[in-house]
């Protein structure tokens, strides 16, 4: 399995970086003056360190063609981030199928942001402890249907998972409600996906920079 990634993109910020120039870019990251001008992150989630980003935009630039690529947008879209959430996607069948009532065939559904806007809006009648709370129980009851024991004696994986997926579907509430505030868009990949085919606010990057 590999973790599908959403982040949450300041699009001021994108812009702003986006209609600079290569050289201007590589000057600014290479002086550190973009630093400050970086949206503030919340300090809930992870997202990239800011040196990391810089590193990655000026090692693009030294094999660049003159362009604004897909992966050089993949990096601005990072630097512009305000928030990252990422898990296996297998998870993913476990923390969205129950709440849409819906059973999906394949991950790649997960790239599509309707699922998001949708979970978004179930999200919005209930609290954090309950969502949780009605995912392991769900995920129980999986187990159980499938013949697989809920005995930590006999698995001393359950507890660890429980907890595991207790603490990852508090964060994606806190993370989709954090997603409601005003301006703020989605962008979605996964990893070892091609800059291109990530996903930002619906559009893949690949028709962002056409």
């Amino acid at each position: 399995m590999v973790d599908v990634i959403l982040r949450l993109i300041d699009p001021n910020t994108l812009s702003r970086l986006r209609s600079m120039s290569i050289e201007q870019l590589v000057l600014a990251f290479e002086s550190g003056r973009l630093s400050e001008e970086r949206p503030a992150g919340d300090p809930r989630f992870h997202r990239s360190f800011s040196v990391d980003i810089e590193g990655d935009f000026l090692e693009w630039a030294d094999k660049s063609n003159g362009e604004l690529d897909a992966e050089a947008s993949l990096i601005l879209c990072d630097w512009s981030s305000v928030a990252e959430w990422r898990c296996w996607d297998g998870r993913l069948f476990l923390y969205v199928e129950p709440l849409l009532e819906e059973r999906f065939e394949d991950a790649d559904v997960f790239f599509n942001p309707d699922v998001w806007q949708r979970l978004a809006v179930e999200l919005s009648s209930k609290d954090r402890e309950s969502y949780s709370e009605s995912v392991i129980l769900d995920w129980m009851k999986r187990r159980e249907d499938l013949g697989d024991t809920l005995n930590p004696d006999e698995d001393p994986r359950i507890l660890p998972t429980m907890e595991s997926h207790r603490s990852l579907t508090e964060s994606l509430f806190d993370f989709i409600e954090l997603s409601k505030e005003d301006g703020l868009i989605l962008l979605i990949g996964r990893e070892y996906l091609h800059a291109e085919d990530w996903s930002l606010d619906g559009v893949t990057l690949s028709e962002v920079v056409a």
